[in-house]
């Protein structure tokens, strides 16, 4: 916080010489009264709007030379409170944004119920009430099976209902902002949860998952849109990322459950009502936090509200007098600069055309729709139908369930990892090294596929768990901060929508895929499909290495800047843009680029140099 402190004091001395500035100036223009109120009208000086707008200063004989000095002083500024922000330890970080860790983990909490929920169903298929009341019987295994029809069918409600409610997400979000849609999400998923708990068949279940994926699909657009915005760069990483956290507990959840469910309740009802009545336990709860918690400021500054904005700043900081007061005057000032700027391109709130019309906000898009869909494509199918997996690998039901709260305990201490890993290595690299290791591991679980000992059966079923692990420490939690990263500020809801749902339309045909590859009356292949989730796992490693850009460490002006400027990925990290080495801005208007060449606003230079740019 020193270079806080330095900026507290700078300005108090500029405030100070300001002050003295306009004085002489009102006493000059007592002389003449027209001048006088023309002068007034430009001696509305706003600090956060210095190299962005029109700068009048008081009347006085030697303007031209002091406009340059004040805008060195405002730049300086600006760049020191940017450095002092990129550059803030975690445990300083947490000490100044406590209250917005806190809510942002609160609202990223409602994610467990999705990880539940998904990991129940693929539990339930090798729970043996289930197959008998549900399945039908395999004349040559002489077991019950659920259908491989119904449980693609099943799975695939899921991801419907979820598409349908990412995309409800939008406009609701629009009208009523982050907290009530979070709200009223919450209170259908209560409702719709009856559905599944008195279900009679599989139909009714499948009706349920339909209207449960909904809320499902709202959690996961809006847990990370809102941790992005409301945490400050040093916690961006941890609060985007505890969602995938949060899946993890989910899916430990639910294999403790199922766990229990196989010991005591094997061949009773409460075997699967159990599981499906413990979803009641989250929404109340977390509703009634979620009504206390903030609104989004960056919301409010786009619906015009700067009172509510700055009140929901207030209550994400600690500490008090001017520190405080500077911080939320910055962090304001930086939302309301940005937004102004993507204004003087468009006056609405953007559109999902707006996602994909031009150059710039089409690769962004592109980009955070693969991300999202490398989660699917590398192998992650095997770890959401572990238990089914383990049981068709050869594996006994008990010991099988066994396998699976191993391997999410795994995936949750690997999602630590990751926060320890994410100081030294950056999103990319994370990305790429889990997908490279998970790519050996597949190809070599495909390998073990083909004997039929024992050794090679509990071997595939461990290897399993190592995916996992690298699976939770690199591609898995990475993904939830790069998509919230990637977009503009203006589209970001809205291609965080178009990403998670390139994704979930990746799972109805990985979904179908992995169920057909286990099922015994179908493909039948158990462990040797870790060949072809191999193979799919390397095509992603490539796309990765070609086109995913490295954003650790750049605030959100340095990425719009680097995508403008159309920087290759693999530059990303090395090139330099310093957004504050000019001295002088002219007084013209800002004048938006061509809306067919840029997405996000541009500004005209007139006399003003550009960013200067370098590769290290």
């Amino acid at each position: 916080m020193k270079g806080l402190s330095s900026l507290i004091n700078r300005k108090k001395d500029k405030s100070s010489s300001n002050l003295s500035e306009i004085e002489n100036g009102l006493h000059t223009a007592e002389f003449n009264a027209i001048e006088m109120e023309e002068q007034g009208k430009k001696t509305d000086y706003d600090l956060s709007h210095l190299e962005y707008g029109q700068i009048s200063l008081t009347p006085s004989d030697n303007n031209d030379e002091e406009v340059p000095k004040v805008l060195d002083d405002a730049a300086q500024d600006a760049k020191e409170a940017d450095e002092s922000e990129r550059g803030m330890p975690l445990m300083t970080a947490l000490k100044t944004y406590p209250k917005a860790a806190a809510w942002s983990l609160l609202v990223s909490t409602t994610l467990i119920q999705e990880g539940y929920d998904t990991a129940i169903l693929g539990s339930f298929y090798a729970l043996p009430v289930f197959q008998k009341k549900y399945g039908s019987l395999n004349s040559e295994t002489g077991e019950y099976e659920i259908p491989v029809s119904w449980q693609i069918g099943l799975s695939l409600c899921i991801v419907a209902g979820e598409i349908v409610g990412l995309q409800m997400t939008g406009p609701f979000v629009d009208l009523m902002g982050n907290r009530y849609t979070l709200i009223m999400a919450l209170f259908f998923l209560a409702a719709f949860t009856f559905i599944l708990y008195f279900c009679k068949s599989l139909g009714m279940i499948a009706v349920g998952q339909v209207l449960c994926g909904m809320p499902w699909g709202c959690f996961q657009c809006l847990t990370v849109s809102y941790a992005s915005e409301i945490c400050p760069l040093a916690l961006r990483y941890y609060l985007t990322t505890y969602s995938n956290l949060c899946w993890a507990f989910g899916q430990l959840f639910a294999a403790g459950i199922m766990k229990n469910s196989q010991n005591k309740y094997s061949n009773s009802e409460l075997g699967y009502k159990l599981p499906f009545a413990l979803q009641w336990i989250w929404p109340l709860p977390l509703a009634i936090g979620i009504f206390f918690a903030p609104e989004s400021p960056w919301w409010l500054v786009k619906k015009g509200r700067l009172e509510q904005a700055k009140t929901s700043l207030e209550r994400t900081l600690s500490g008090k007098g001017p520190e405080k007061e500077l911080l939320v005057a910055m962090e304001l000032d930086k939302i309301k600069v940005t937004i102004e700027k993507e204004q003087k391109l468009s006056s609405s709130e953007g559109s999902y055309w707006d996602c994909v019309k031009d150059k710039i906000n089409r690769r962004r898009t592109r980009i955070a729709c693969l991300c999202w869909i490398g989660q699917t494509t590398c192998g992650t199918q095997l770890i959401g139908y572990s238990t089914y997996f383990y049981e068709k690998a050869g594996v006994g039901t008990d010991t099988a369930f066994t396998f699976s709260i191993i391997q999410y305990c795994i995936g949750i201490a690997a999602t630590f990892l990751s926060w320890w890993a994410s100081k030294y290595f950056g999103r990319y690299d994370l990305y790429a090294f889990g997908l490279a290791v998970q790519t050996i591991l597949l190809f070599i679980i495909g390998g073990l596929g083909c004997s039929d000992s024992h050794g090679a059966k509990m071997g595939s079923g461990a290897l399993l768990m190592v995916v996992s692990f690298f699976y939770n420490l690199g591609i898995a939690p990475v993904v939830f901060c790069l998509v919230s990263e990637i977009p503009s500020s203006r589209l970001r809801t809205k291609s965080i929508i178009l990403a998670r749902n390139a994704y979930n339309m990746a799972c109805i045909v990985t979904a179908v895929l992995i169920l057909y590859q286990l099922n015994s009356e179908k493909w039948n292949w158990g462990a040797k499909s870790g060949f072809f989730w191999g193979g799919l796992c390397f095509a992603t490693l490539i796309w990765a290495v070609i086109d995913l850009p490295e954003t650790a460490g750049r605030t959100f002006m340095e990425i719009n800047e680097l995508f403008k400027l159309e920087i290759p990925a693999r530059k990303f990290k090395s090139t330099k843009v310093d957004l504050f080495s000019t001295a002088r801005v002219t007084s013209e208007e800002i004048t938006p680029k061509d809306p067919k060449e840029d997405g996000e606003t541009y500004i005209d230079e007139g006399d003003r140099s550009t960013p200067s740019i370098m590769n290290k």
